[in-house]
């Protein structure tokens, strides 16, 4: 392939992963991972709510990595309250569970950025044969996109297996009891999703440029090697 379109290939690769990196970092600092309502099911069992009335007993919730806001309903009016995980609501989340996800999206921000900087050395640069080649850019773009998986995988698990939306909804709650009526999965979430598959999208421009898969060798090159050796 020409020089010159391999330096426009590297280039929007470097372009993709900075803009990753970018999005990644906003979505971990915004609310906006998880939305969905709460059923005040104390009060509505208590005046038997059903139909319109029930509404009165729905009320919203949102969350993110660091913070979050839901509205109470109990048929009395909406009643707005702010939460931090931490150190608010560090007991009674899977604290370990929560920070990995924090742990592999700051893992993630940092990949993309080194990633970015080496597709830009090979774009305008002049790549060497070790990190700095085709072995280093495969291996930034894997690390990145499993990153984001890993990310996806602990923080689905987090909110479905161990319903972290009721536990947020019933803290500091004594006499009513929520359940969660609705549930989705928010903008941030899904801009994880699309940074794990633009990485994988770099995997693909990294070969599509010409190089071939680390430590891969034709066997032509190799029975070259082989009768240069027996020479000597």
């Amino acid at each position: 392939m020409p020089a010159q379109q391999k330096k426009l290939i590297f280039s929007a690769a470097a372009v993709l992963s900075l803009a990753c990196a970018l999005g990644t970092a906003a979505a971990v600092g915004t609310q906006l991972w998880v939305r969905g309502s709460v059923l005040c099911s104390t009060g509505a069992l208590l005046v038997n709510a059903s139909g319109p009335e029930l509404r009165k007993f729905i009320g919203d919730i949102q969350y993110g990595l660091f913070s979050g806001q839901r509205v109470r309903q109990c048929g009395l009016g909406g009643r707005p309250f702010q939460f931090s995980f931490f150190p608010d609501l560090l007991r009674i989340i899977p604290a370990s569970i929560h920070v990995s996800v924090i742990l592999f999206c700051t893992v993630l921000i940092v990949f993309a950025l080194v990633g970015a900087g080496f597709f830009m050395l090979n774009a305008f640069g002049s790549p060497y044969e070790t990190l700095h080649g085709p072995a280093g850019l495969y291996l930034w773009s894997f690390i990145s996109c499993s990153c984001g998986c890993l990310v996806m995988i602990l923080f689905s698990s987090e909110v479905k297996i161990h319903h972290l939306s009721e536990k947020i909804a019933n803290f500091k709650e004594g006499a009513f009891t929520f359940k969660t009526h609705s549930e989705q999965f928010a903008n941030s979430f899904w801009t994880i999703l699309v940074c794990s598959l633009v990485h994988f999208l770099n995997a693909l421009l990294i070969r599509f440029a010409g190089f071939e898969f680390p430590f891969s060798k034709s066997k032509d090159s190799g029975t070259i090697t082989g009768a240069v050796d027996l020479m000597y």
